[in-house]
């Protein structure tokens, strides 16, 4: 079992806080107790690789509070009961974990754990439901998508796509839905909760919205004819679904464009030199480079592909491991998908 609560509220401050008006605090709270109560709603979903009973590391680990502050809470005011093996490590079931991710919750929104635990069992959860009630409809199209997700339920997922569109712009749907969603899909399938078919179904989805709206922006005449931006994944990394947004935004805001896709061979992109005379390359770095070769590979670009015109750009998770003593005019480095959309 993996940190994925602490994990998943690291991830999910750098996104919101990136990309939403609310204050931190309310948008960290609240985005743990959706995501919170998600996971119960999964877990109660019979599969054969979802885990049923759970040790108090797992439930730290889920809910964000210390094993110790559990053990207190259960020894003070007697939440939760355990059962105990015969070397008497407690054991928790799935309505444990459940009553547990709603006092967090609770005592997110500013409940005394004392209070809560005077509650009759019913209150609690009518209690949470109330507070989530009351939320932006933001956490519940997440939630809408995830459970989609689960049921492999394509028509679920569209209807609550056209209901975001009827509000928001696509860009404002992919900024403040899609990457938090693809977020903890990413953190679902690496901790076993969900197998590769459900993130595989969930992202071509994703991608089918993506190149819908790239295919509106493509109708138009490139306005700026100066710059040529190239789009490539290196060799053995796949994850596409960044790559295919900034190809969007690229058309969106009047540049030809033109997309590689994943796994291109380096010594390939020189060829393009031969057509246009200034090209912007264009990368996300997720998995590949390793970061033992990234340093190197960084090198290889700027001696091997780039002339005196052109650009790279790189963004993705192993991006900040890239020296900085290569980074200059020519070779930039963006921490989000939004930064490098600004500088277009």
């Amino acid at each position: 079992m993996i940190y994925l609560f602490f994990i998943t509220t690291t991830l999910s401050k750098k996104i919101f806080l990136s990309h939403s008006k609310f204050k931190k605090n309310t948008i960290i709270k609240h985005y743990q107790s959706i995501f919170c109560l998600f996971l119960f709603n999964f877990f109660s979903i019979k599969m054969n690789n979802i885990k049923n009973v759970f040790s108090i590391k797992d439930l730290e680990n889920f809910s964000g509070i210390k094993a110790h502050t559990i053990r207190i809470w259960e020894k003070r005011y007697n939440v939760l009961e355990p059962t105990r093996t015969d070397t008497n490590i407690r054991l928790y079931d799935l309505e444990s974990l459940q009553k547990l991710l709603n006092i967090t919750l609770l005592h997110n929104h500013g409940y005394k754990i004392s209070k809560i635990s005077k509650y009759p069992n019913e209150k609690i959860p009518q209690l949470v439901r109330e507070i989530i009630s009351e939320k932006s409809g933001k956490n519940h199209a997440i939630s809408a998508f995830k459970m989609a997700m689960l049921n492999f339920d394509q028509a679920q997922f569209l209807a609550t796509y056209e209901d975001l569109l009827s509000e928001k712009s696509f860009r404002e749907v992919f900024f403040e839905v899609f990457i938090p969603l693809i977020t903890e899909v990413g953190l679902l399938w690496q901790s076993d909760t969900i197998t590769p078919a459900h993130e595989h179904f969930i992202s071509s989805l994703i991608q089918q919205k993506i190149l819908v709206n790239t295919e509106k922006a493509q109708s138009l005449e490139p306005k700026i004819k100066d710059t040529v931006f190239v789009l490539y994944l290196p060799m053995n990394e796949i994850h596409e679904l960044g790559l295919m947004y900034l190809n969007y935004e690229i058309i969106s805001h009047g540049y030809k464009s033109i997309y590689l896709g994943e796994s291109v061979p380096l010594q390939n992109l020189h060829i393009l030199n031969k057509y246009f005379d200034n090209i912007t390359y264009v990368s996300y770095f997720t998995v590949e480079p390793n970061k033992e070769d990234l340093n190197q590979y960084v090198k290889e670009i700027k001696e091997k592909v780039l002339n005196e015109n052109g650009k790279f750009w790189v963004t993705g998770r192993l991006a900040e491991y890239i020296d900085p003593s290569h980074l200059n005019a020519q070779i930039k480095t963006f921490k989000t998908i939004k930064e490098l959309t600004n500088e277009l």
